[in-house]
């Protein structure tokens, strides 16, 4: 018990670090790519902090057991939108901008349709897995694309106007991308001990499995977007706070439930989840709804999302 409660305080520390060093890799990164710090979180953070759901959903598949590949996902959406960007929003009101509601939203609340139509039929094959994969490449790519032509635009102007870069240097390329992969490791690795702690003290209280599954490794697996999330926000950089749950949302269906259907189909996928799909899509509409009335989600609205993700628990705790 002694060794798991340190498992658990030196995992939180891993990804408080962890959490802070990325995002200052991150914004050094965007400005050293000529990138906006949303496009950064859509991809650089959205797809780091997703790579805990896809090392446990593929090796998952592998192992035949679609529960957990397919929980973990959702779960992690959930948890994403509900807890992740409502404990932000609790502590620093996060603003939003026209594309996320045009563009980035949709475009997650499409993933999350598609995913849930085909997964409703029982299984997500080989051919549905590579459709997703061409999808987040192309969405992707646009954003790149579309950032790039943003930043020429604007220095552009700078120049016209004669404007003198203020601020600061960031740091050399290397060194951003040395950091942020660093960071990222910290974090898996502080998610992972974290996770192995609590599900020890879980099942020495008598917890199932299914109810880890459900509870302690999708929000583990969610820590590095909750981490991630919040140093963003504390450090001003709400942007990126809310790509990485976008991003992070729309790479766990395209490209972790993608490359595990890849590696092999998943079945199964009609069973016990039609409660938790609905929920996920829900979420997604509530926080467009949220976010398009005055382009910022504010404090009472991260508690709501708050909320109803201890609603949710509390109903897979005790309902199962």
């Amino acid at each position: 018990m002694l060794l798991d409660i340190l498992f658990i305080l030196a995992g939180l520390a891993l990804l408080v670090k962890g959490g802070d060093y990325l995002v200052d890799g991150s914004v050094a990164i965007a400005k050293r790519a000529r990138l906006s710090e949303m496009v950064i979180g859509l991809t650089v953070v959205g797809f780091g902090t997703s790579m805990p759901e896809l090392l446990v959903s593929a090796q998952s598949a592998w192992m035949g057991s679609s529960g957990i590949a397919i929980g973990n996902v959702v779960g992690s959406n959930i948890s994403n939108i509900a807890l992740i960007l409502g404990v932000t929003a609790m502590i620093h009101v996060i603003p939003s901008q026209k594309i996320t509601l045009h563009l980035d939203l949709p475009f997650m609340l499409l993933s999350f349709v598609l995913f849930v139509a085909i997964a409703m039929t029982g299984s997500v094959g080989r051919v549905a897995g590579v459709i997703g994969v061409l999808m987040l490449i192309c969405f992707v790519a646009y954003q790149v694309r579309q950032s790039r032509k943003a930043s020429k635009v604007q220095e552009k102007l700078a120049a016209e106007h004669h404007e003198q870069a203020t601020g600061d240097e960031p740091m050399a390329l290397w060194k951003a991308i040395l950091l942020v992969i660093v960071s990222f490791l910290a974090m898996v690795f502080g998610a992972n001990i974290l996770v192995e702690g609590a599900s020890n003290i879980a099942r020495l209280l008598g917890v199932t499995d299914r109810i880890i599954g459900l509870t302690i490794v999708a929000v583990g697996t969610s820590l590095p977007e909750l981490f991630s999330s919040v140093m963003a926000a504390v450090k001003g950089k709400t942007d990126m706070a809310i790509g990485n749950i976008i991003g992070s949302g729309t790479f766990n269906i395209l490209s972790v439930i993608g490359i595990s259907a890849i590696i092999t189909p998943i079945t199964g996928t009609n069973i016990g989840f039609a409660f938790d799909y609905v929920l996920m899509i829900i979420l997604g509409v509530l926080l467009w709804v949220f976010l398009r009335s005055k382009y910022v989600l504010e404090r009472w609205e991260g508690f709501v999302l708050t909320a109803i993700y201890v609603a949710y628990l509390a109903k897979t705790i005790i309902l199962g």
